[in-house]
């Protein structure tokens, strides 16, 4: 056998209980036939949010190893928890190239620091620093799906420019080209941003599911955990977690908040789908060049579980309910029609994310239970895996991947990369799975921590304490609570699938035996003492902060925020020096999207700057003079509060 092409899938926000093929509400095709061909891991987890679940992914290692222990724009000043990736902890993909593989990250990536994200660099932290020949895709947390900031390499591209683009398809294409181009054994990390909000997808996608969430988000988890069971998923036993009082029952919903609640899902689902169906298209290419079967394919349906972060009523446009200016339910009904598209940043009620966890607590951020950890995952390898169609029950974690990777290459991790001695890898190769769906389990620990959510998992035991709280964003003002508040549960999840029966109080010798095991993997990765970054973080150090003035040129696009001016909460001006020679007209300057921010522009028709109605929520578009031969706009001054911004009247020079 020659050495098998590999191809790693990475969803955005999808809990185990989305899929269709584990036993969802959504219809993944394309999971289905990989299902068919291979293996479903029904105990795979992730670490319960974005960044870190992709460095544990690519290193092998555990995530606060890796120096990315949270999300990207809440890191802060402690070694675990900083956003910058470890030399220490080199990249698969960079063992795999040092091999002789061809290597391609397309899609989301997500672990360059803000302030090492612009067009000038420095690219250590970029796909091309850290063992990809090729990049294509966003380097942030999420973009708009219609109008994305794209790179390829390490220079800003304009998405590809035609009427119904929409950026799932796009990363697509581009793998699909890159695999053509291949003459030797590949690995291609494919992640697209969906199911992130903004919940973006074209419309016959989401009217599909016209009527179908309207018994609402309780039913849900019931209709799902029968499906599981059917499947073989779940064992037969398994019972449903029970809701926690944060969020409330669908029957607590007025009439009007049920219609919007519906209409987001439909949404929602028809994104998912609508990934899944275009993901199904690099499984046809391999098919068809005859290379799928010595490909092995691992989907990875979310690095995390579902998301809350749109809020207990969701939203049509969740970034400005993230700062507090949630839309009333009127505004909402109002713009049914426009969720989903190019003019909406939606997102679902947080009771949705809990339904799609099912049958789990929890979800997204919430490191202590497996509502946000539990994530379904499929693995295909035809001539690696002789008996396609099975589930396997082995405990396996996303740190798993690296070495499996490795071994089904034969390919030795080394020990020096770049004259940086190489810290081991944490996860365990899942090879011996393969062949075996009783062969015991190899990976027996595993702890997991976000936010102070935490949890330990020990030979089929699990301890978990939760650090109080909705999830909504990572980083935003909370209320601080202490760490010895927090109450631990113990599960057996040999016999309880779900962590429905907490045993806590019936076997206390055994959970003061996992929090002695918590504490010794915390003090293993250098997380004590420990930290909420929702409330108390020292903040890493910015490039701008003490900066009054920028001056940016024709060619400076795509500036992360970071590198910016702060305009937030703060008087500012704005000064343009155009030359008008040619007549221009359009966009000068703009900051955000049509979720946030402003934009300049020239408008020969205009008489004066004013600003437009705001056209998905709080923030202000922004016109300029009419301007006349031998004449031009110099100057446009701002002050804003909050999101939104107030306009004061501009004069020509």
């Amino acid at each position: 056998m020659s050495r098998p092409n590999v191809v790693v899938v990475l969803l955005d926000d999808v809990g185990f209980g989305a899929p269709g093929s584990f036993g969802g509400p959504v219809e993944t095709p394309t999971l289905d036939e990989l299902s068919a061909d291979g293996l479903r891991y029904n105990r795979f987890h992730t670490t319960a949010i974005c960044s870190p679940t992709r460095a544990s992914l690519l290193t092998g290692r555990d995530a606060h190893v890796t120096g990315v222990g949270t999300v990207l724009n809440s890191a802060f000043d402690h070694p675990a928890y900083k956003g910058v990736l470890r030399p220490e902890t080199a990249s698969v993909a960079r063992m795999l190239r040092d091999s002789g593989y061809r290597t391609a990250c397309i899609g989301k990536w997500h672990l360059a620091p803000a302030r090492e994200s612009a067009q000038t660099g420095p690219f250590d932290r970029w796909p091309t620093g850290q063992g990809f020949d090729h990049f294509y895709g966003f380097l942030g947390g999420e973009t708009h799906q219609f109008h994305p900031t794209l790179y390829a390499g390490t220079a800003p591209v304009e998405p590809p420019s035609r009427p119904d683009y929409h950026l799932t398809e796009d990363p697509v294409d581009q793998s699909i080209e890159w695999i053509r181009a291949q003459d030797e054994p590949f690995f291609l990390y494919l992640a697209p941003g969906a199911t992130h909000a903004p919940l973006h997808v074209p419309g016959t996608w989401s009217r599909k599911y016209a009527g179908r969430f309207d018994a609402g988000w309780d039913a849900m988890r019931e209709a799902t955990l029968r499906r599981q069971k059917e499947l073989g998923i779940l064992p037969p036993e398994t019972s449903l977690t029970p809701r926690p009082e944060e969020i409330p029952s669908w029957d607590r919903l007025t009439d009007d908040e049920r219609v919007v609640a519906a209409r987001l899902m439909e949404v929602y689902a028809g994104f998912l789908e609508h990934t899944d169906v275009h993901l199904g298209r690099p499984v046809a290419e391999l098919k068809q060049s005859g290379q799928f079967e010595n490909t092995l394919f691992c989907y990875v349906v979310g690095d995390n579980g579902s998301s809350a972060e749109g809020g207990l009523p969701g939203s049509l446009n969740y970034m400005g309910a993230l700062r507090g200016l949630q839309e009333s339910n009127a505004e909402q009904i109002a713009g049914l029609d426009r969720m989903g598209g190019p003019e909406s940043y939606a997102q679902y009620p947080a009771g949705w994310a809990r339904a799609m966890t099912a049958p789990f607590q929890w979800m997204k951020q919430v490191a202590s239970h497996l509502g946000g950890t539990r994530n379904a995952m499929v693995l295909s390898w035809p001539e690696g895996v002789a008996h396609g169609g099975g589930v396997r029950s082995q405990f396996s974690h996303v740190n798993d991947l690296a070495p499996t990777i490795l071994e089904v290459a034969g390919v030795q991790m080394p020990e020096v990369v770049d004259g940086v001695e190489q810290l081991p890898m944490d996860g365990t190769s899942l090879v011996y799975s393969f062949a075996d769906g009783d062969a015991p389990e190899r990976h027996q620990t595993q702890y997991f921590e976000v936010n102070g959510h935490r949890s330990i998992y020990h030979r089929g035991w699990m301890a978990s304490a939760h650090h109080g709280g909705v999830p909504r964003t990572v980083g935003l003002p909370g209320k601080p609570r202490d760490f010895d508040e927090d109450v631990w549960e113990l599960y057996d999840l040999s016999t309880d699938f779900s962590q429905s029966e907490d045993l806590a109080e019936k076997e206390p010798e055994r959970l003061a035996e996992l929090k002695v095991i918590f504490l010794e993997q915390a003090e293993r990765v250098g997380i004590l003492p420990l930290r909420d970054a929702r409330v108390s973080r020292t903040r890493m150090p910015s490039l701008t902060e003490d900066r009054t003035s920028f001056t940016y040129g024709p060619r400076d696009v795509g500036v992360p925020e970071s590198r910016a001016p702060r305009m937030l909460g703060r008087s500012w001006h704005l000064r343009a020096r155009l030359d008008l020679t040619d007549k221009p007209e359009g966009v000068i300057a703009s900051m955000g999207g049509e979720a946030a921010g402003w934009a300049l522009w020239l408008d020969p028709g205009a008489a004066r700057c004013s600003p437009s109605e705001p056209s998905s929520g709080p923030g202000w578009s922004f016109g300029a003079h009419r301007w006349t031969e031998g004449g031009s706009c110099s100057r446009w001054s701002s002050r804003t509060t909050g999101v939104g911004a107030g306009v004061a009247p501009c004069s020509a020079s």
